[in-house]
């Protein structure tokens, strides 16, 4: 298989079955699919149970006691079949050419970066409905809209493409072999962002890795949703402490899994 496609996901099975839905319609299909679940919840095991899979699957789960995404998605490393593991959200609908783009330009050194369209909540409604009609024209025309310039579809060539300056979590690929170098994602983070993507950045880049971007290529439409946490003082302050110490390898992750 040429990717392993790692899912975060927490109890939102309308979002889930959406996101499934647009992998039937990726023009790469040899990928093995791993939901990472951060809880335990019975109405997602009841959906996996009673959904036809067309992809090598794995549902991994775990106690739900707070947010304990990054252990999952340490579990999830060492579960991977294949050799490239690409990330996304629960809550982030792909484009037909999405798993394509990461396949297509993988490399050993690099890590692949991609950024996310922010829908509002009047397409989201029409997404999860299952459909993502001709999005542009929608984008353009709707408020409450963000980062409409990366809905455009742009096969040109390399040198062409807008890069990033940062990588997000929820649309990244790189190699398992990368991952395991730095101990995978450090589980002392216990608050979302900055330790899911950011974190991950500067190790890598520390180890000697790359970022190669995906912009235009490898499109995501996120869903809509009440933003619950905002304030990353903390993670900061702690990122920046480790990084005052060049702790590459973190101390708590892969190795500490049982």
């Amino acid at each position: 298989m040429k990717a392993s496609l790692i899912i975060s996901i927490y109890k939102n099975v309308q979002a889930l079955e959406r996101i499934l839905q647009s992998l039937r319609e990726q023009s790469v299909q040899d990928f093995e699919l791993i939901l990472s679940e951060d809880g335990n919840d019975e109405s997602v095991a009841q959906f996996v149970r009673g959904y036809d899979f067309i992809w090598p699957m794995q549902h991994l789960t775990q106690e739900d006691q707070g947010w304990r995404k990054n252990r999952a998605l340490n579990r999830a490393i060492v579960a991977a079949k294949s050799d490239w593991l690409i990330f996304i959200d629960g809550d982030c609908v792909l484009h037909p050419k999405f798993i394509e783009m990461h396949v297509r330009y993988k490399q050993a050194n690099v890590i692949l970066a991609g950024k996310r369209v922010k829908l509002n909540s009047y397409l989201s409604k029409q997404t999860l409905q299952g459909s993502l009609p001709c999005m542009l024209p929608y984008l353009l025309n709707r408020r409450g809209c963000r980062y409409v310039e990366e809905a455009f579809y742009l096969p040109i060539a390399h040198w062409l493409r807008r890069k990033v300056r940062h990588i997000v979590g929820s649309n990244m690929s790189m190699s398992k072999e990368a991952l395991l170098s730095i101990n995978g994602f450090d589980e002392q983070y216990t608050l979302p962002a900055v330790g899911e993507d950011y974190d991950i950045e500067w190790r890598l880049l520390a180890k000697g890795y790359r970022i190669v971007s995906l912009r235009n290529l490898a499109i995501q439409y996120h869903l809509y949703h009440k933003e619950n946490w905002q304030d990353q003082a903390i993670n900061m302050r702690y990122c920046n402490d480790v990084k005052s110490r060049q702790e590459i390898i973190c101390k708590k992750g892969i190795n500490t899994l049982s």
